[in-house]
């Protein structure tokens, strides 16, 4: 027997939204309504027309909103909670274990979604170098069908995940393996048309104010070294490998990192580095040719 609806929608977002605001949550009207949106597996636009209408939920409902809200005003992730996390035209599964893909990533995977499309061979090949949650890999792989994409993850959990977006995703031009970026894919060094990553990039002694960030994301995606920036080494490095003459090099980083990174690529060999702006008008992603 279906129970009787005894909580308005529009009173239970102002209860939650209240909460999360004196929680400090940057958006709480947002997160509030995308909570119960989970609850119902409804859009966040059905879940504000329920409220303009005076719609009502079940006990049950308002309850297990109640609770989730109460994690989310401990600070534990939004992504964590529903399990998704929006990227580009995905929807992807997240949870503990794996880093959270930003909105900012999306302006990496349209510098290599566009130098995919550009490149002349029938089939480019594109490698992300730890994909994490698979969010960039997934990305050309889906928008550039034609393209044959590799991934490499090192940390089992991380590793997890990716798989499990890839057979969500059903990208069967994906290619998924477990093991280190130092080393990976050698069998297609000279062959690459694209390389991409993410990499860790925060410096150890410069812990994230966020506690979304800092408790819950993995160290190992956080932290760089020293000056954030051991791995963007490493991978100028295996990407001059990989990368045919010509081929792009795509690596996101901090918004004051931009210069370092380039002074490590020009080092390297590499040629035409730049570093691009992301929507807030801050340094985030630097492309270097091979």
């Amino acid at each position: 027997m279906t129970a009787e609806p005894d909580s308005s929608v529009r009173s239970l977002l102002n209860e939650v939204a209240e909460q999360l605001t004196a929680a400090g949550i940057p958006h709480p009207q947002v997160d509030a309504e995308l909570l119960l949106g989970h609850i119902l597996d409804a859009s966040r636009g059905r879940v504000q027309a329920m409220a303009v209408m005076g719609s009502s939920v079940t006990r049950a409902q308002a309850s297990e909103l109640r609770s989730l809200a109460a994690r989310r005003a401990a600070r534990e992730p939004l992504q964590h909670l529903t399990g998704r996390a929006p990227f580009r035209a995905m929807n992807l599964l997240v949870g503990p274990g794996v880093f959270v893909p930003r909105p900012e990533t999306e302006l990496l995977a349209q510098l290599a979604i566009d130098a995919l499309v550009a490149a002349a061979d029938p089939a480019p090949i594109a490698v992300d170098l730890g994909t994490g949650s698979g969010a960039i890999a997934l990305a050309m792989a889906t928008e550039v069908p034609h393209a044959r994409v590799f991934a490499v993850e090192r940390s089992p959990q991380a590793y997890a995940w990716a798989k499990r977006n890839l057979q969500e995703q059903r990208a069967a031009n994906l290619q998924l393996v477990g093991g280190d970026l130092a080393d990976a894919f050698g069998e297609l060094d000279g062959r690459v048309s694209v390389v991409a990553s993410n990499p860790p990039y925060v410096p150890d002694d410069a812990i994230p104010r966020d506690p979304e960030v800092r408790l819950f994301d993995p160290e190992e995606a956080l932290y760089g070294g020293e000056d954030g920036l051991d791995v963007v080494r490493v991978l100028s490095r295996r990407a001059r490998a990989l990368l045919h003459p010509g081929g792009l090099l795509a690596i996101e980083h901090g918004e004051l990192q931009g210069e370092a990174v380039r002074s490590i690529l020009d080092a390297d060999g590499w040629h035409a580095s730049a570093t691009h702006r992301d929507l807030t008008l801050r340094d985030r992603v630097t492309t270097a040719l091979r």
